[in-house]
């Protein structure tokens, strides 16, 4: 008993000590589809794959990660074209990222994870279970969309905002920095275009989640739930984008409830209660 406490203890000041995304003693980089990506492994048991957003990193799961290793194997990458996991390419897409996961997890010989994706990592989540679906046992998105068109998908200012942004980069010098950004703010111009048919094709139960003042109009989450044949919906009152920072010890614990509960379908008199 005291070598488990002992143990525990240990294994948390190590995450204290060790910026994810920045650990040494964890971080690990796989050869998957032409480039080398950076991951981190933290906890045991049954895998959870966490997947970050645009411009994002490991970091962006600071909040998540000792939380959740203390339940599962959490694993956590770079995204292709994001933080370690470089990527010089012209083309991104959001498949071509999904399909990076797959990747990943056929290099760590795991056969399904549970799957949490926030934002751009939520498209890929959506994209990883309705392409490659054995390899999703469950699947929660927050932040998700189908599409980037203003007022249908997005909120107006924010694809104003993002259309600023791109046009401001594109007449600073050139760089590898500079070309890496348009690349990637480029991509949320156009896309993701994932049509009903395709969350149709999703197997697993899924939890799908947003602010009910998030940059993605929330009818827009509603619908993306409705399409999913397996799902639940939910939407956080008095919340934006960035539901797993601002709302962490609930989006920590309802996640979780529904990671580890059997799914449930609910119809005719069940939804009385």
């Amino acid at each position: 008993m005291k070598l488990s406490i002992c143990f525990l203890l240990f294994a948390t000041s190590v995450l204290a000590q060790k910026p994810f995304g920045q650990n040494p003693q964890v971080g690990k980089y796989a050869t998957i589809r032409g480039f080398n990506m950076y991951y981190e492994s933290y906890g045991s048991g049954e895998p959870l794959l966490l997947i970050h957003g645009n411009s994002g990193s490991i970091a962006d799961f600071t909040n998540q990660i000792p939380f959740f290793s203390q339940h599962y194997r959490v694993i956590i990458a770079d995204n292709r074209s994001h933080g370690k996991s470089i990527d010089t390419k012209d083309s991104l897409s959001y498949e071509m990222m999904a399909d990076d996961f797959a990747g990943l997890l056929d290099h760590l010989k795991i056969d399904s994870a549970q799957v949490i994706g926030w934002s751009d990592g939520g498209i890929n989540g959506l994209l990883l279970a309705s392409r490659h679906p054995k390899k999703v046992k469950k699947l929660a998105v927050t932040g998700a969309n189908l599409t980037p068109d203003a007022g249908v998908s997005v909120d107006p200012w924010v694809v104003e905002n993002e259309n600023h942004y791109v046009d401001s980069l594109s007449h600073l010098p050139a760089s590898l920095e500079n070309k890496r950004l348009i690349k990637l703010h480029h991509m949320m111009q156009v896309q993701p275009q994932i049509r009903p048919s395709v969350l149709a094709k999703i197997q697993c139960p899924t939890l799908v989640i947003g602010g009910d003042h998030d940059v993605i109009v929330p009818r827009h989450t509603l619908e993306i739930a409705e399409l999913i044949p397996k799902s639940y919906l939910w939407i956080l009152p008095n919340s934006g984008h960035s539901t797993p920072i601002y709302y962490k010890d609930i989006f920590n614990s309802i996640v979780l409830d529904f990671l580890k509960s059997p799914y449930r379908k609910i119809e005719k008199h069940a939804k009385f209660f």
